[in-house]
């Protein structure tokens, strides 16, 4: 419609335009026959054109001029104006010039004033030069002169001459004439603390004390200088220094802690603390606001220089400063934290030590202050800290555990059993101390022991725990009987301990007993649905009974009762790869990540799964789902080492231990690349990282770890064990031929 409309406004405004230019012709339009008549005119006809004459005066009046005489005091002004004047006005010069108006003096010439001006100046140069050789060159003594009668007038110039000194000194090749030239700069400038730091720097002892005497008075409200003389003097005169420091500068605090170290550096241990307590007083007396983050830097700064005394005075009398009543535990336990991370490890403790002098019960703060002595104290200081720990809190079961723990590997069985036996009459009923206790024995081979403990658990009523760490006291006796017996008699009391039914399980599946470990897994996932472990191991049991058909089966009935279980997803995808089924197994890992997209350890398979032109475009995708997940980063880690790529491949898996330390699978392979790549020197930090660690989980870690013929070995051995597995697995060599 728009257009046909369109159409019909051009027409019509082009209509109107026509009409109006018909009524309304321009002046061109008009005279255009005409000019095309000029096209014939010949040139005889131009030239006979006439000329316009000049008619514009034909018809104006004449107009009539009159002159007038100029008058004489106008004449008498031009001649005053252009009169040069050579003499001032003596009623000014009198004055000084003052009184006479700028609009009465008369008017000079400003030439004759720039040539004399010139002239005065040529006078006096000729005065201060000398000619030699036709060049013109400066009276050296005149320009001293003139030097020397020069006033510093601000802070900026004296600053300069300070730098002067400072960078004269340095042309100097030996300290003598550094110091020479530093002293006749304090000649000139005494106030300077720059020039006496220098020149204190390049003096001996006794030179030094003698020159910050004279600092001192000079400069007394600087308090490095007497800081740096009351370091030099003896101990009854540093005494008077500080003394006289103070009344000085009354508000400084660093005169105080000096003070503080001075007497913790002498001996008076009990000293310390009064000095540092009177010296928050006198400087609040002052009006000084007590900051407490600048006193906890300088607790910091103290315990560096080796004051350590002088570091708990000053975290005893101000860690309290400004902190309401109610934060004060939260905000006590960060500030030791902040202090263990950037290395103050004496004032970690002392806030630790404070806080727990007001907050006795609080197992919390206890907990923080024992791993502290365990990372950065001695077996002695942790045992002494656990005793007092466990006088004010009795019923806190972890810290009797912590220390027996610590007994236990430092070797000392016999003190670790008496700290549970001590446990036990402080909770008599406690289950954690009960199965400490079984394990200590266990541990250290003392099967009897441990049955007579768990028996006792036992008959007092213990949980489903009890009755499976009796039935692993009985597999390890090879007692079968017995431990078929405990576990049923278990499943009797707790049927909804799906663990229980996974030993029974798999006792039944290790004596050959097929059909009753299917069973048994079918009655425990009747009890347990959501038990994944039950599901995986009837699925491996029909697939090693039946077939892939028979555990595809189990493990989509598993998936329907468990849905986003990236577990069972990859249980289905590993027993099609198993069998040769690519096509499947890859159409079941795409289902799986679009059920499971955030999970590390699918897209860490995945990435493995693939060509090796196609892992790193997956390891980017896998990277930004999961940035943070210990598979995918361990994932990572292999692709760099299998292309040669040592340090990022060592940062990467550093990186997923730190993420996942209780996966074992992955302490091993960071293992490996170490025997492959590294040093004896790395390959103990692994090892011993890994051993502190205590790793749990992991595919290969636990297939090993829990067999019975390794139940007694230590995590070094198991570690030792999973690499080798790992060696000989295809799964674990990549392309690249990452061998250990």
């Amino acid at each position: 419609m728009d257009s046909r409309r369109k159409d019909r406004r051009e027409a019509r405004l082009k209509e109107e335009i026509e009409k109006y230019r018909a009524s309304n012709p321009k002046i061109t339009e008009q005279f255009a026959d005409l000019k095309r008549k000029l096209a014939d005119v010949t040139p005889q006809e131009w030239d006979n054109i006439p000329e316009i004459g000049d008619y514009s005066n034909r018809n104006k009046k004449k107009r009539f001029e009159s002159f007038v005489p100029v008058p004489d005091t106008l004449l008498e002004k031009a001649r005053q104006e252009q009169e040069h004047v050579t003499a001032l006005d003596p009623k000014s010069r009198a004055v000084g010039g003052t009184e006479t108006p700028w609009a009465q003096t008369p008017v000079t010439d400003l030439t004759a004033v720039g040539e004399g001006r010139g002239t005065v100046l040529s006078l006096k140069l000729d005065r201060l030069s000398d000619s030699v050789s036709g060049l013109t060159v400066v009276d050296p003594k005149g320009y001293l002169t003139d030097l020397k009668s020069m006033k510093i007038t601000s802070d900026a110039e004296i600053s300069d001459i300070k730098k002067l000194w400072m960078q004269a000194s340095e042309l100097e090749t030996n300290n003598l004439n550094k110091s020479r030239v530093l002293r006749k700069g304090l000649e000139h400038i005494p106030d300077s603390v720059r020039l006496w730091k220098a020149v204190v720097g390049l003096a001996n002892e006794d030179d030094a004390r003698v020159l910050l005497h004279r600092a001192v008075e000079c400069c007394p409200l600087h308090v490095e200088l007497w800081i740096a003389l009351a370091r030099l003097e003896t101990y009854d005169q540093a005494k008077k220094v500080l003394n006289k420091a103070r009344e000085k500068l009354p508000k400084e605090p660093a005169i105080w802690i000096t003070a503080a170290k001075l007497e913790e550096a002498n001996g008076n241990v009990q000293s310390v603390s009064k000095v540092i307590e009177r010296g928050i007083r006198s400087l609040q007396k002052e009006g000084l606001e007590i900051d407490r983050e600048l006193w906890m830097k300088e607790a910091e700064a103290a315990e560096r220089a080796g004051s350590v005394l002088t570091c708990q005075a000053i975290v005893k009398n101000t860690i309290g400063i400004g902190v309401e009543e109610e934060d004060r535990r939260d905000t006590w336990v960060a500030d030791a934290e902040e202090c263990e991370k950037r290395g103050s490890i004496e004032t970690a403790r002392a806030i630790y030590a404070h806080a727990l002098s007001v907050f006795l019960t609080k197992t919390k703060i206890w907990l923080k202050a024992a791993n502290l002595e365990k990372k950065h104290g001695t077996r002695e200081s942790l045992d002494a800290l656990l005793r007092k720990a466990v006088t004010y809190k009795p019923q806190a079961e972890v810290l009797w555990l912590m220390g027996a723990k610590e007994k236990w590997l430092a070797g000392d069985v016999p003190a670790a059993r008496a700290i549970l036996q001590e446990a036990y009459a402080a909770i008599p009923n406690s289950e954690e101390i009960w199965l400490a206790a079984f394990k200590l024995e266990f541990e250290n081979n003392e099967p009897e022991r441990a049955r007579m403990l768990l028996a006792k658990a036992r008959e007092r009523g213990g949980t489903a725990r009890v009755w499976m760490k009796s039935a692993i006291v009985e597999r390890e006796l090879g007692n079968t009987t017995e431990e078929r017996r405990l576990l049923k008699e278990g499943l009797s009391q707790f049927p909804n301990f799906f663990k229980l039914w996974l030993m029974l399980g798999q006792m039944e599946d290790r004596l050959g007993n097929v059909e009753k470990a299917k069973e048994t897994y079918n009655n425990g996932l009747s009890h347990c649905p959501n038990c994944i472990p039950l599901w995986l191991s009837l699925a491996k049991l029909d697939e090693r009974m039946n077939g892939l058909s028979k555990a595809r089966a189990v493990l989509t009935l598993a998936r329907k009762k468990n849905p986003k279980n990236p577990e069972l997803w990859l249980a289905a995808v590993r027993a099609e790869s198993r069998h040769g089924n690519k096509k499947e197994a890859d159409h079941l890992m795409a289902k799986a990540l679009q059920e499971c997209p955030n999970s590390g350890i699918l897209w860490a398979t995945y990435i493995e799964m693939l060509s090796r032109a196609q892992r790193k475009t997956k390891a980017m995708d896998a990277l930004k789902k999961c940035p943070e997940d210990p598979y995918v980063i361990a994932a990572i880690a292999k692709l760099f080492w299998a292309d040669r790529k040592v340090d990022k491949a060592r940062n990467f898996y550093n990186r997923a231990v730190i993420l996942g330390p209780d996966i074992g699978d992955h302490w091993a392979l960071f293992y490996m690349f170490e025997l492959q790549h590294g040093t004896e020197e790395t390959q103990r930090i692994v090892l011993q990282n890994c051993v502190s660690q205590e790793p749990k989980h992991g595919e290969r870690w636990q297939a090993i770890s829990k067999a019975v013929e390794n139940s007694h070995l230590p995590v070094e051995a198991i570690l030792k064990k999973v690499v080798v597995a790992l060696g000989k697995e295809e799964n674990a060599v990549s392309d690249g031929g990452m061998k250990p």
